[in-house]
């Protein structure tokens, strides 16, 4: 069981989404925040990821940026662990740590908002 008692409501959020990407899959930083609650919260979402990986055993290699590609440096340990963890899954990525969104994505998306009769569109 998690233990999310020093943890903000935010960050309690982020962790249960991440933990929900499917084997297989990916989802960006700005997914995982819309998500959460917070479309604008993609640095939260990875600075929980490095702060918070270990210790809550979050699959944090499935997590990408916006553009579909690992965020780490091509030369480090870490880029060389992501692809190869998502290599282990299934999710093919190319040498320059880049893969296809259209076919790995996670298709999780929060509910469009519903619009309030007689309210303008420019305000739903």
């Amino acid at each position: 069981m998690i233990n999310f008692v020093e943890l903000s409501p935010f960050s309690k959020s982020v962790l249960a989404w991440i933990k929900k990407i499917p084997k297989g899959k990916v989802a960006t930083y700005k997914q995982i925040a819309t998500l959460a609650g917070k479309e604008h919260g993609s640095r939260g979402v990875a600075w929980i990821l490095k702060s918070c990986s270990r210790k809550y055993r979050l699959p944090w290699h499935r997590v990408l940026s916006s553009y579909g590609r690992i965020s780490f440096d091509s030369k480090t340990h870490n880029f060389r662990e992501q692809k190869k963890r998502l290599a282990s899954e299934g999710v093919i990525v190319d040498t320059a740590g880049n893969l296809n969104l259209d076919k790995f994505q996670w298709k999780k998306f929060p509910p469009k908002p519903k619009r309030i009769r007689g309210q303008p569109k420019m305000f739903s």
